[in-house]
């Protein structure tokens, strides 16, 4: 607890600080870091390979493993994000503009910080460059608690970062990174009042399950994904098998890949073989309905449990559903509210799907996979936000402000 205090304490001073620094300055230390975990690849990769060699001798699954690695190609990504975080606009200070009242008051809201943002993460090590960026440019000072998979890559990034922002003119405490990994460390971090201001949760359902049940600081929870491409009868083959694959295997481990497909039964005897031989031939798992397992007979049996499911791995569920009304009843009962997908020629489906599908990213005729900070133009993400209440969907530098309201007055007074 007296790490978690120590932190917050130097966190707070940090952001009062970092909260009127000019842009200018905190460009350069966005552009200083990027080329400083650029210039150190050798070593973070050094350090991610004993996380790698760790999590392999606990039998991690593959797609975990690709959560957890990094190489020159993940890295220079990592670097070239925060340099496009540097390009965006400053949103500190952005106004709407002044509205004058009957009795000459003039208000008007700007763009503040949040102040200080904990960010709470399993086995991804781009987390930790990605977030620390995104609230710097905000304004916003930031606390890091990854998992113990990811350690050494995690104190890597977060000290070349922390040395480079310094260099530059950042305060000390604006970025640091939680040490202590252990489970009750976590919990007392969710319930840092006084000093977290936001809490943001980026891992799995459960992850996501044990934040909201134990945070005492306002939470946004993003990141669980299980997603849904449906295949509607209309749909090019080519193109549904192509988008499949790609939001399918890409990269399994991630929120935003494809858990379940749902497949027109008008058509599914025409489109659903080659898709899913597709799949197969990528090293896929078919979990099927009855009316699946007759039209390819090499799926094996989906359990009621398999609809809910976010895999993240080599693994898919497939259903024959009846239309269109159908396949969102489907994706209202068992979608988290993150991604889905329609694949169509109908311009009248594709407006349907739009309409009544509720995720933070409804997609017609791509794959979901595109649902990324670093894709939408943010050039990287704090995560995604699958709830309705200030931020929904990949999280910018917008949504890690808040708002203040400006009120110019001459001497008016309440009657």
């Amino acid at each position: 607890m007296n790490e978690l205090i120590t932190k917050g304490e130097k966190a707070k001073k940090a952001a009062r600080l970092l909260s009127v620094l000019p842009t200018g300055v905190k460009n350069t230390a966005l552009l200083t870091i990027a080329d400083g975990l650029a210039e150190n690849s050798a070593y973070i990769i050094e350090q991610n390979s004993l996380d790698i060699e760790d999590a392999k001798r606990r039998n991690t699954p593959s797609a975990m493993l690709d959560r957890l690695l990094l190489d020159e190609k993940r890295i220079s990504a990592m670097a070239e994000g925060i340099r496009q975080i540097a390009d965006l606009p400053d949103p500190i200070g952005r106004s709407d503009g002044m509205v004058k009242t009957p009795i000459g008051l003039l208000i008007g809201k700007i763009r503040v910080p949040i102040g200080v943002i904990g960010i709470i993460y399993e086995a991804r090590p781009n987390v930790t460059a990605d977030s620390a960026a995104l609230c710097l440019k905000a304004g916003n000072a930031v606390i890091l608690r990854g998992g113990s998979d990811a350690i050494r890559s995690n104190i890597a990034i977060s000290d070349i970062m922390c040395r480079e922002a310094q260099k530059a003119g950042i305060p000390d405490g604006a970025v640091s990174l939680i040490m202590d990994t252990s489970r009750e460390t976590a919990v007392n971090f969710m319930k840092l009042n006084g000093y977290i201001d936001l809490l943001i949760p980026r891992g799995g359902a459960g992850l996501i399950k044990t934040v909201v049940n134990n945070a005492t600081v306002p939470v946004i929870e993003t990141g669980a994904g299980n997603c849904h491409i449906y295949i509607e009868k209309t749909a090019d083959l080519n193109m549904a098998k192509r988008i499949t694959v790609n939001a399918k295997t890409s990269r399994p481990s991630v929120c935003n890949a494809a858990e379940t497909l749902l497949a027109d039964r008008d058509a599914a005897k025409t489109l659903l073989p080659p898709v899913l031989t597709a799949l197969e031939e990528k090293g896929v798992e078919i979990r099927g309905c009855p009316e699946t397992r007759e039209i390819f007979p090499h799926a094996g049996a989906a359990s009621g449990d398999d609809w809910g499911t976010e895999y993240n791995d080599y693994i898919i569920a497939v259903k024959v559903v009846n239309g269109i009304d159908e396949a969102i009843e489907h994706i209202t009962k068992y979608g988290t509210k993150h991604s889905e997908a329609i694949i169509t020629s109908d311009y009248n489906m594709s407006q349907k799907f739009l309409a009544e599908v509720d995720a933070a990213a409804v997609y017609v005729n791509a794959s979901t996979r595109f649902t990324d900070g670093f894709e939408f133009g943010f050039g990287a993400e704090i995560g995604i936000s699958t709830q309705k209440i200030h931020a929904r969907g990949p999280m910018g530098l917008n949504e890690l402000t808040s708002l203040k309201y400006i009120i110019y007055g001459n001497g008016q007074i309440r009657e």
